[in-house]
């Protein structure tokens, strides 16, 4: 199987102001990028593997024997995983001005889940706010470059959770419905050392009926 780099669904200046156009560009063609070639290298040494799906590769990741293409699935393969996750559950924020806030089916990004995964959230955390500082605190605590996540974990209860550098969260045998890359490549040419504001930002482009159909997918 050749993994290829998705294109994104709205272009580069559409989560402007709150992700700039240059972050967005340097992250898709150049960091995704990397993880798709090197991937596709690691399992052209590996035609055994070749032919598995992704997904089933990082929840199968402890039966691959330890070694260089066990470590380049975990990196490049979980890097091409999280990040083509990444792109599908943001959207142009409704609050946003940019002539380039198109794409992504039409939909906007922002405010709050509703639906079944709104009620879920609501009734798991408290309600949206407490739900939202408390992802908010464990994307900002990641040591490091790493992520947040809303996952459903494997008793099947919504919980949050980081992972290191560009582990997956099928791994640990998660399914993810909304995820944050905190990695410094996401957000340093507009926010520096301040991962604070860019967490804050990012709530402004969740895409929460691409998270709600995730959510459904269960």
């Amino acid at each position: 199987m050749k993994y290829s780099l998705p294109q994104l669904p709205y272009a580069y200046d559409a989560l402007e102001p709150y992700i700039d156009a240059k972050t967005m560009e340097i992250h898709h063609t150049k960091h995704h990028q990397t993880y798709v070639t090197k991937l596709n290298e690691a399992l052209e040494q590996a035609p055994e593997l070749a032919d598995k799906p992704l997904e089933e590769l990082l929840r199968t990741i402890n039966e691959i024997p330890e070694g260089p293409i066990r470590k380049a699935i975990q990196n490049h393969g979980g890097g091409h995983s999280n990040h083509s996750f990444f792109w599908t559950i943001m959207a142009p924020s409704k609050n946003a001005s940019s002539a380039g806030n198109t794409g992504n089916g039409g939909a906007t990004g922002g405010g709050e889940p509703s639906g079944n995964l709104g009620e879920v959230i609501g009734g798991t955390f408290g309600d949206f706010p407490k739900f939202k500082d408390a992802f908010s605190k464990a994307a900002a605590s990641v040591f490091g470059s790493g992520w947040a996540w809303l996952v459903m974990d494997e008793t099947g209860k919504l919980t949050i959770q980081t992972t290191p550098n560009q582990d997956s969260p099928y791994m640990h045998q998660w399914k993810p419905i909304i995820g944050l890359d905190v990695w410094e490549h996401a957000y340093y040419l507009k926010y520096q050392n301040k991962r604070p504001d860019y967490i804050d930002a990012w709530w402004n482009v969740v895409n929460w009926p691409v998270a709600e159909q995730k959510y459904h997918e269960m």
